[in-house]
């Protein structure tokens, strides 16, 4: 069903939580984010596959063994992990969902439909704001053979097969972004190799092709952050691209409505949630902290536990979605 959306001629300044530009972006309404019951009866993408039967997933997640143990060590113990969120609920649940989850094979249809439209089987993209731009994240992996050396031969093989993508620079991951921004044609500058008729999502489709995106963005977050995720998850699921999904860190919105929604939207669409929330559950202030001279946004920076948990946790979910839309 096509949607069409008014903009408001007023627009609002933006304050980053990692670059000191101030960026505008546009304001739609005040409507608040979407209820429950106004999620739920939306279709799933892929209702006519049998969900396999999963084991039952631990009743909460202590991240401390992720800060404890090996890299083989984590991977075994997050690929025992499984999803266990029911669609029918608007509840807190969310929290005691694993940090990786039992990934449905069935992601092999829409990797496959975006193989036949020549999209790269050696790209993914991040949908994010500042901490998962390259320095802060994942592109550690391409410049510093010491980290390489260390992971395990199979988070080996993926670094491999996706390097190009872990220290790249792009539209959709920059300082401040919301979902509005991720569809708004001005926010990109003209940068990236954009055009001014593309939002950053189409500039990336076009020039990256990815097989993978991870959206992990809602630190910055306007009044329609749930209806503006959906539109950018369809447009992925029609261009054969899986998203992966990921809660944020904090809780900037006081309400946790961000991670609830996006949890939500998982089910709704039945796509694998990175529940990077609870990797922090066992780091003290969850690995967060006020950067001095920015009180005003709080506690959403990572400090440097926080921040490898980050990476790590961020590159099994890679490795485990990659392999069951493969069938590696």
């Amino acid at each position: 069903m096509k949607r069409i959306y008014f903009l408001t001629l007023m627009v609002f300044m933006v304050t980053t939580a990692c670059g000191s530009e101030a960026r505008v972006i546009p304001t739609i309404t005040s409507t608040p984010t979407l209820t429950l019951d106004q999620m739920i009866p939306t279709p799933r993408y892929r209702n006519t596959i049998d969900t396999p039967t999963n084991t039952p997933a631990p009743t909460a997640t202590d991240a401390s063994v992720l800060l404890i143990t090996s890299t083989p060590q984590i991977l075994e113990t997050a690929r025992t992990m499984t999803e266990t969120l029911a669609p029918s609920t608007g509840s807190d649940e969310w929290m005691e969902l694993p940090v990786i989850p039992s990934i449905n094979p069935s992601i092999s249809e829409i990797y496959n439909t975006g193989q036949a439209l020549g999209n790269n089987p050696s790209a993914f993209s991040i949908f994010g704001d500042c901490q998962s731009r390259p320095a802060e994240f994942f592109g550690i992996y391409e410049t510093d053979p010491t980290v390489y050396n260390s992971l395990s031969p199979d988070l080996q093989q993926t670094v491999t097969n996706f390097t190009g993508s872990f220290n790249r620079e792009s539209s959709t991951s920059q300082d401040g972004t919301t979902p509005g921004g991720l569809l708004w044609t001005e926010w990109h500058r003209g940068e990236y190799g954009c055009t001014a008729a593309e939002t950053p999502v189409d500039c990336e489709l076009r020039t990256h092709r990815p097989s993978f995106v991870i959206i992990q963005i809602g630190t910055h977050f306007e009044s329609r952050n749930t209806e503006y995720l959906r539109t950018i998850i369809t447009q992925l699921l029609d261009a054969g691209v899986v998203p992966i999904l990921a809660t944020k860190a904090d809780n900037r919105e006081l309400d946790n409505r961000i991670n609830r929604d996006m949890a939500l939207l998982a089910t709704e669409f039945d796509l694998p949630l990175w529940n990077f929330w609870a990797a922090l559950s066992g780091l003290p202030d969850r690995g967060l902290y006020v950067m001095e001279g920015r009180e005003e946004q709080g506690a959403v920076y990572l400090n440097t536990e926080a921040s490898e948990l980050h990476r790590m946790t961020g590159l099994i979910m890679l490795d485990a979605v990659w392999r069951a839309a493969t069938g590696n």
